[in-house]
């Protein structure tokens, strides 16, 4: 094939393809900001999912969440809210030292949902929790799948998006779906809708 043809062929593919990948770019959807939200300890827990040597020390993404977990994770124990983890089924995992938990701090183990095959919701339940504070990995995983979990049992569900990790495009279309979950959707990012799910900050998250 002479030059001049794989040319002519090259233009007729881009001429084809760049309309839809700019159409298809287009249609991404726009997600709110993070919101401000004060929330009251003795109905709030806060919940670490999964930051352990198996899924967060392999992965630079999860790491960079660690300082904002754990200046959230100080704030919250400051102000005596609940703290609640989960760890992974991987075998020899174990959380990380710097958010580790402490002595009396509930823990379940289970895969993405959270909720699934544990006493986790009677865990809150005992504790009069109706609001959640999720951080954890993975975004798509974990924070999804606990994060449904949570508002299909009624609570109001918050996630600091500074504090959860995965590849950029899972975190987006967690961070979209969360707020646009049929039937218990938020896709205004209100604060605190209750029963459903606010996008927040762990600098924009306060316990009064």
């Amino acid at each position: 094939m002479s030059h001049a043809c794989s040319v002519q062929i090259l233009a007729v593919l881009t001429a084809l393809i760049l309309p839809v990948a700019t159409a298809a770019a287009q249609e991404w959807p726009t997600i709110p900001e993070p919101v401000a939200v004060n929330l009251d300890p003795a109905t709030t827990a806060f919940l670490v999912l999964d930051i352990n040597s198996a899924f967060c020390s392999p992965r630079p993404a999860c790491v960079a969440t660690v300082p904002s977990i754990v200046g959230l994770l100080a704030q919250a124990r400051a102000a005596g809210v609940a703290v609640v983890y989960s760890n992974s089924t991987a075998p020899g995992a174990t959380m990380l030292p710097d958010v580790a938990p402490q002595a009396g701090d509930p823990i379940v183990t289970a895969r993405a949902d959270k909720f699934l095959g544990t006493d986790l919701q009677a865990i809150l339940d005992s504790q009069g929790i109706r609001t959640v504070v999720i951080v954890g990995t993975a975004s798509n995983g974990a924070v999804l799948y606990t994060t449904f979990g949570a508002t299909v049992r009624g609570y109001t569900t918050v996630i600091a998006e500074d504090g959860i990790s995965a590849t950029d495009f899972a975190t987006f279309v967690t961070r979209w779906q969360v707020l646009n979950q049929p039937g218990i959707d938020n896709p205004e990012n209100r604060p605190l809708e209750p029963g459903r799910v606010t996008l927040s900050r762990s600098d924009l998250i306060t316990f009064r």
